[in-house]
């Protein structure tokens, strides 16, 4: 609870307008063209291709790999809207929708930790049915 309570002052002291519902709106993504989905196709198909094309290179640069794909984005991104809208965008990205995935996988992988299923169960269409 600390370190939530921290790092909310840190993001009002570091980001006031984001922190306090200033009057901007973000992103105009319904003028935004689909070239801006790019990076996001580029770095899905290096997620795909890439464990399979070069698998050395990609053991040891997947991070780099990706922060790549997300700078395509995040500079042009701060230089068509300026740097608060940018900013305003990935904090969005990373506080509410990034890190409610993460506390959702955290809590299911939580969850399911304690189940067992013991038996003398074989798998068989009729026990399926």
């Amino acid at each position: 609870m600390w370190v939530a309570t921290k790092a909310a002052i840190v993001v009002a002291v570091l980001f006031p307008a984001q922190a306090f519902g200033a009057e901007e709106h973000g992103l105009p993504g319904a003028s935004m063209s689909l070239w801006w989905a790019l990076p996001f196709a580029g770095l899905l198909l290096s997620i795909a291709t890439g464990p399979l094309l070069f698998l050395h290179v990609w053991e040891h640069h997947y991070g780099k790999i990706a922060a790549l794909w997300g700078a395509l984005v995040i500079l042009p991104l701060a230089v068509a809207f300026g740097v608060p809208t940018a900013t305003e965008a990935v904090l969005h990205a990373l506080l509410t929708e990034y890190m409610s995935f993460i506390i959702l996988l955290f809590a299911l992988f939580t969850i399911s930790g304690g189940i067992l299923l013991a038996g003398n169960i074989h798998g068989t269409p009729l026990v399926n049915a």
